[in-house]
């Protein structure tokens, strides 16, 4: 039976996305689904997309369900469109959770990437989507959270980095916050509850999120870290990057509030003043001249004493 939206039946032909949405119910799209037969979910258009990324795209949620069980029966569900996107991605990248909950459930390959190395929970960490997260935990599919992309990075990094670029300079306490910002913050939360790994380091610097937090001078995202519940929480504040400590880092940042509150934070969890980088330079040596850092100055001095059991 031929549909209201019915496409060109012919094999070769892209598909077109309908002009009339399928009914409100499943029941009604599988009825649409199966009138346009195998060929034309299977067919792709000159960008690479199926039926099923466009309905993934639009938020379409019955239609792209019903399009995912023949694609499934056809060990197709994780086909990639120009950019290596599976609708999974597609899905992720439109804020789609339930769709993605939907296709997880269906069987589509939950660590998949894109032409960039990104999984979905990268996707997510990227546009700080929580909802699309709160899917994949709800699914209970079993997902890589220590994945990298091509640049090195964990979803978690990625989320840190997305949140340093949300927040304001001002974004001293998170109860003030812009809603991309919060959204961001949510995306954090979620991967550390999901099990990341809060010592990964990214390939390129070894820079754990911490050391990210402090070279964007986010002290809100700094304290947030320290106050997370872990193992030993030293040995995470004195964890070096290609020689740094996150307190060689804040000691070389322009002075100011955000500075001294990042210095004050990592002290106060445990940094160790007196480790030295690959130049020989504790944190104390790498405060810019002038009268601003005096007073860090006098506390990095007061503070060199390393805490038992660590290592210069």
């Amino acid at each position: 039976m031929a549909g209201p939206w019915r496409v060109s039946t012919l094999p070769s032909g892209p598909p077109q996305f309908p002009a009339v949405v399928p009914g409100p119910s499943l029941e009604a799209s599988r009825a649409h689904i199966l009138a346009l037969g195998p060929q034309q979910l299977l067919a792709q258009d000159e960008e690479g997309d199926t039926l099923l990324h466009l309905f993934a795209a639009r938020g379409l949620r019955w239609a792209a369900y019903a399009a995912a069980e023949v694609l499934q029966v056809y060990r197709r569900l994780d086909i990639r469109e120009h950019k290596g996107k599976t609708p999974l991605l597609v899905a992720a990248a439109a804020n789609q959770p339930l769709i993605v909950e939907d296709l997880l459930n269906l069987g589509a390959e939950p660590n998949a990437t894109d032409h960039q190395g990104r999984s979905v929970l990268h996707v997510a960490a990227t546009y700080g989507l929580p909802g699309v997260l709160l899917a994949v935990l709800n699914s209970g599919v079993q997902v890589d959270l220590e994945a990298r992309d091509f640049e090195g990075l964990t979803p978690l990094h990625t989320a840190i980095l997305a949140l340093n670029v949300a927040m304001r300079p001002s974004d001293l306490c998170p109860r003030v916050l812009s809603t991309q910002a919060r959204d961001r913050l949510d995306c954090v939360h979620m991967l550390l509850q999901m099990g990341a790994n809060h010592t990964s380091q990214e390939i390129k610097s070894n820079k754990t999120v911490l050391h990210l937090a402090v070279q964007a001078a986010n002290p809100t995202l700094v304290q947030l870290l320290l106050e997370l519940p872990r193992g030993d929480l030293r040995t995470f504040v004195n964890m070096k990057a290609h020689g740094n400590t996150a307190l060689h880092m804040a000691a070389a940042l322009p002075p100011g509030p955000a500075q001294e509150a990042i210095v004050r934070h990592l002290l106060a969890a445990g940094a160790d003043p007196t480790l030295r980088n690959l130049e020989n330079e504790q944190p104390i040596h790498l405060l810019r001249p002038g009268p601003g850092p005096e007073g860090l100055r006098q506390l990095l001095k007061r503070s060199r004493v390393a805490p038992p059991g660590l290592s210069s």
